[in-house]
């Protein structure tokens, strides 16, 4: 047996809340790579946390294989960490589109100035293609670019355990196995200790050794990667079928379905911020009742495009672009535009940062909010919490936002998507970060959605096999350079 890295040991939380089933034990040795599977909500980054000393225990204790401090030895990437790049709590949904009030976001290079000349750096940049970054201020890079950026400069840290946190969503294809990769060698040549958090088994890259099964709370029995993947019957019990036919959409049967012919046009759109060009002659018409999936690399520009759809980017006024058969920008404000779309996103996702129930943020969706800032009717609340039910999340209702799992969060921003029951539904990434389980489940409930007349939908993915039934058509964008 290897060389023990970190131990927990009969760990027992302090707050009831954070307990597990049973008093917590996990021992990691000198080459293993693990992989801790389990559906959102299950304690995955509650486990790792114990792991980084960032729970008070009332009994048992964390162990490591050197006296050094936690930081130094573990580092941790997850979806949230983003904030910590450029202070986006000062920062505001919308400014990414407005050039102008980006004066103060620094560049790639500048957060990085510590390795620069290096050939770590060098290295890393290579391997994940990242290079052309280096110039372009944090705020403009897409969610995919993003986390690239945040685990390429947490590996240049060297930590002995990594820890990731579902790290292949909002990846395209190549970045995937370029992330893979780069794991696979930075665990040779430096001896990193990998811990991935994942919430589909078939996400389990072969370098992983080892898999740590979690529901509920609850670790199972530690597995190796083979004998976990062959258990179907373990795999099953974590993640459930659900049936579409069990459930029924929450909908208003006295509105009618609308009229329009087309959803939305645009007319040899392009968009420049300075010198780089985000997309160049775009032509697209959608009309009412299509479902599109929209397609294309990380930093394409699918995004930016949608920003233009959604009343978010002023950009769109320098741009021919039609919307429910009307011009845009013939005295319609964008609350007239706002309110018959749908929409979530990864950008929406990071800039939500509101220490709220999660019903408010639901509930918001019927302003057009992100926080909810107007009293609902009782008739909006008893709708906004049908979504939620019916999304498998109205036990959370009362619990804050900020302390849901990402999984548990998308779960809020697809109700909340939904519960002004659209006419236009425009889902970015809709499934980042959830589990298998409820990617089945929310995938049927889109198609349902989307099977009722008078119903438009653009969805975007790297992944097409998750793509509802109902997309039968598409486009794709290719990155500018």
């Amino acid at each position: 047996m290897g060389k023990e890295i970190a131990h927990i040991h009969q760990a027992i939380p302090r707050l009831p809340e954070l307990q597990f089933a049973s008093p917590v034990e996990w021992t990691i040795r000198e080459g293993e790579q693990w992989a801790v599977v389990g559906p959102n909500g299950a304690g995955k980054t509650l486990l790792t946390d114990i792991l980084q000393r960032k729970i008070a225990l009332k009994a048992g204790e964390v162990c490591l294989g050197q006296t050094v401090p936690v930081h130094e030895w573990i580092r941790s990437i997850a979806f949230k960490d983003i904030y910590s790049l450029a202070d986006c709590r000062n920062s505001y949904y919308q400014q990414r589109w407005h050039s102008t009030e980006t004066d103060d976001v620094p560049t790639v290079e500048s957060l990085l100035k510590a390795y620069l000349g290096t050939k770590n750096l060098e290295e890393i940049l290579h391997l994940f293609g990242i290079e052309d970054l280096l110039p372009k201020k944090l705020i403009f890079l897409s969610s995919g670019e993003l986390r690239k950026f945040l685990i390429a400069r947490t590996l240049l840290a060297r930590p002995h355990i990594l820890i990731l946190d579902n790290p292949f969503i909002g990846l395209d294809a190549s970045s995937r196995n370029l992330l893979v990769e780069m794991l696979e060698q930075i665990a040779c040549w430096h001896q990193v200790q990998v811990i991935l958090l994942l919430s589909n088994p078939a996400d389990i890259p072969e370098m992983i050794t080892d898999v740590l099964p979690i529901n509920q709370q609850t670790c199972y029995e530690p597995m190796k990667r083979e004998a976990f993947l062959q258990d179907t019957g373990l795999v099953q019990r974590l993640f459930p079928e659900i049936k579409a036919s069990e459930f029924v959409l929450p909908v208003d049967s006295n509105k009618q379905p609308s009229t329009h012919k087309v959803t939305f046009r645009m007319e040899h759109v392009s968009i420049r911020y300075g010198k780089r060009t985000i997309l160049k002659d775009i032509n697209w018409e959608v009309r009412n009742g299509e479902k599109w999936a929209l397609f294309g690399p990380n930093g394409a520009g699918k995004s930016t495009l949608l920003s233009l759809v959604y009343a978010d980017n002023p950009q769109s006024y320098a741009n021919t672009l039609y919307l429910f058969d009307k011009k845009r920008g013939t005295g319609e404000s964008i609350w007239d535009i706002k309110k018959r779309i749908g929409y979530v996103s990864p950008e929406m996702h990071l800039y939500c940062m509101e220490n709220v129930p999660a019903l408010q943020i639901v509930a918001s969706g019927y302003f057009d909010s992100v926080g909810l800032f107007r009293k609902c009717s009782q008739e909006q609340e008893e709708g906004a919490l049908r979504w939620m039910e019916l999304f498998g999340i109205k036990a959370l209702k009362e619990r804050s936002f900020l302390t849901l799992s990402s999984g548990e969060q998308r779960l809020v921003l697809l109700a909340r998507a939904f519960v002004k029951d659209p006419d236009l539904i425009i889902l970015d990434e809709p499934l980042h970060g959830l589990d298998i389980s409820n990617k089945r489940k929310a995938a049927a409930i889109i198609d349902r959605f989307c099977s009722r007349l008078g119903k438009t939908l653009v969805y975007v993915t790297h992944y097409p096999q998750e793509l509802p039934a109902c997309v039968n058509k598409q486009i794709v964008l290719e990155k500018q350079y």
